[in-house]
Parts: C-alpha cells; structure tokens; sequence
C-alpha cells in the first residue's frame, strides 16, 4: 500500500490573462472555436510543446509533473506568484490545467483558502456537517467524528456562533480540524497555517504525521522549518516551472532560498568600539567583509575582526553568531569556558582577534555571521555587524536540519 500512487500530475500547465477584457473575450472566441491560432510561441519544455500564447497572456505553470504516494508528503515552495495556490487549486478541482492531466485517488481534504466551503452566516456546528459534506462525506460519518473535530479546533465553546464572527485563526482551526479529522486519502494544505498560533501550528504538523501513514498530502509553505519536518520531497517552483524536484529536503530548501536576494549588511552600537575589518577563510578560500564564504561540510574556518577603540573605551568582551536564512541563530562562538573574549586595544587604538571553528557542523546551505563588541559586563552594545560573513555551506545530507552532529551511539539488546 506504501506504494500507491494517489496524485499524479503529468504536464500540467495553466495560463491566465492580465486583462480582464481580453481574458472574457478569448474565452467566447475558444467556445465558438476560434481560438489560440494567433500569438506568441509556446515554451518548448522537455520536449512539450505548449501552445502559443496570445496579447497579455502568460504561463502561470508552465510543464508541472510530479507523483505522491500513499505515506509521502510533497512540499510546494516559491516566492510569492511562483504558481503554488494555482497549482493546489487544479489539484483540488477549482481550475482545469491547460495541457496536461492530474489524476487523484480517494477523497480528498483541502484547506486552500480561510473562508473556503464556510457559509459566514452559519454556525461552527453546521459549518462542520457543510465542510465534510463538500469532502464527500455522510452525515453519519461526520456525525461519528464531530466530538473529535471540535476538541481538536479547541473551539467548543463557539461551535454554535455565527462563523461570520470567528477570527481568522478560529477559522482556520476549525477548517483544518474538518479536513485532518475525516481522514482523507489526500490532504491539500495551503499556506494557512501561519495563521495560528505556535501551540496549534505544531499540533496540525503533528496530526499531518499522523495522516501520512495512510494518506498522501501536499503542503504549501514559506516556513522552511516545516516543511523540513513533514516534507518527504520538495518541488521548488519559480515563475511557475520547476526550479527542483527532489528528496533531498537541504537541496531544495536551498534551491528555495537562493532565488532571494542575499541579505544585507547592518551596523548597530553605540560607536564606542568601530569594527573596521571582518575576514573569513576556509583552506584556500577566504572573504572579506560582505562577501561569500564557500566552506565544506565539516570543514574548519577562521573568522578575523578588527577593531578600533576610541577615547574613553580601553576594554570590551566580543563574540559571534551564525544565523540561518530562517534569521535564526544556530551557532554562538564563544571563548574558553563558554564565555565571551575579552579584548583591549594597544596604543593606537586598534585590536585584531580571530576564532577557529573546527570541524563545522552546518548542514548545506547560506549562513550569516555576525560580530558582536560588547561591554565587559554585557549590558551595552558597543558595536554589530550583521551578515559580516555569509557562508555557503555544501553537504551531501538531506535532512534540511541547520546542524549535524555525530552522536557516540550503542546498539543494546533488550533483556528479556
């Protein structure tokens, strides 16, 4: 059963119209049969013809062929207009592709849009019989799952309120709570999540899990930790053609990440400490301040800083930090003890430190280093410099974690 192919797209293409006007008036001439003779050539993708386009006319998915088994979560990535909610909402039926065809297997639960299927005027209770209804489901089914549907929403004491006046995220509590309760074969998610809150996020990638085992799910998402969580492959799309398609979640999340612009340089402090010099190096390759640092997974490297003191500033404590493009950090460089170095200038003012990182633990992908001088204490930043460095880290694992660490492990037989 794990290998039972429930969605399958093969060519799947779709164009739209940037004017309305036009748009209206190339659907009469395609029913009256007198369409797309005109225009522009069609891309030649693998060997697919598309065909012409004609004035204001574009590819929002241009030659789209994926298969999710039973028990695999596809993940759906891109920047904004890439063509992820058009191509969820071909999967789901709203539109019909161009070219192409998409085959589904089993009922399906879809949670594309907040207000999808719900009636504002309605109440949660009969919103939910409406929801699993439009799912393909009986009254007594949904009869025999509506306790189970309410407790996960955590809405119970508004299940008989108008929807109208639930916010979005009860919304969209109870609109997943329909779709994961029922049990589809297929589960359509789209970028609704980032609605909720942080408890009730992790709680629906939790119930995802669950429903992996008997399902297969395509999940819509700009939070790269998620997907790298329930994702068994990622289909990266840009300007609606497939950029990667792979299981190895780190190559697509970087695939992801290197369509954006790498990120800019700040400087914070107070000025008392000036950070003058920033370099990086890496065996034989090094970088300056600004610049990209390629480094090997578990490689060594060497950040250098130089700092010039001015009057009435004669120490400091300074260490570093390692963002993800996620902007979160991941790594803190500190000294001996796990304290921050202390540093002072000699007589002109200026002091050169550096910090080895041996063997770095990063997985692939684009990191940030920043430099921190702080006060002896702690307590006032003398000066920062963010993305001092950025590090692109290359490595053949495909868990899409930021760290990898070599645990000492111990095979035990369990008594009996």
């Amino acid at each position: 059963m794990t290998e039972e192919i429930l969605i399958e797209a093969e060519h799947v293409s779709k164009k739209f119209c940037r004017s309305l006007k036009r748009s209206l008036w190339y659907g009469v001439r395609d029913i009256l049969g007198g369409g797309m003779s005109n225009g522009l050539p069609g891309a030649d993708t693998a060997g697919v013809v598309l065909p012409p386009l004609r004035r204001d006319e574009f590819w929002a998915l241009s030659d789209i062929s994926f298969r999710v088994r039973r028990g695999e979560c596809l993940g759906l990535i891109g920047h904004n207009g890439a063509g992820k909610s058009t191509l969820l909402k071909i999967l789901n039926g709203l539109l019909r592709p161009d070219t192409g065809r998409i085959t589904m297997r089993g009922r399906v639960g879809a949670l594309i849009e907040l207000n999808a299927g719900f009636n504002p005027i309605l109440t949660g209770r009969e919103n939910v019989f409406h929801q699993a209804a439009l799912l393909g489901f009986s009254a007594a089914e949904t009869r025999a799952s509506f306790d189970d549907i309410v407790d996960f929403s955590e809405i119970g004491e508004f299940i008989d309120m108008p929807v109208q006046n639930y916010s979005s995220g009860m919304k969209v509590r109870l609109g997943f709570a329909v779709a994961a309760q029922m049990q589809p074969d297929v589960l359509l998610i789209d970028e609704v999540l980032a609605v909720g809150d942080v408890g009730f996020r992790s709680k629906c990638l939790a119930r995802i899990g669950d429903l992996l085992k008997t399902s297969a799910c395509v999940f819509v998402s700009h939070s790269m930790p998620q997907v790298a969580r329930i994702a068994t492959e990622i289909l990266h799309l840009h300007h609606g053609s497939t950029t990667a398609l792979t299981r190895n979640i780190s190559q697509g999340m970087d695939s992801y990440y290197s369509g954006f612009k790498s990120a800019e340089q700040s400087a914070t402090g107070s000025g008392q400490v000036q950070i003058v010099e920033v370099t990086g190096t890496s065996g034989v390759a090094t970088a300056s301040r600004g610049e990209q640092l390629t480094v090997e997974w578990n490689a060594d490297i060497r950040i250098a800083v130089t700092t010039t003191f001015f009057a009435g500033t004669d120490s400091a404590t300074i260490q570093l930090l390692i963002w993800n493009q996620e902007v979160v950090p991941v790594v803190e460089v500190l000294g001996s003890a796990f304290r921050r170095v202390p540093i002072s200038p000699d007589e002109s003012g200026a002091c050169r430190v550096s910090a080895t990182i041996a063997g770095l633990q990063l997985n692939s992908g684009r990191y940030y280093v920043s430099v921190i001088v702080l006060s002896p204490d702690g307590m006032t930043s003398y000066a920062q410099v963010d993305q001092a460095i950025e590090l692109r880290v290359s490595s053949n694992h495909g868990s899409g974690s930021s760290v990898l660490w070599a645990g000492d492990w111990a095979v035990e037989t369990a008594t009996r």
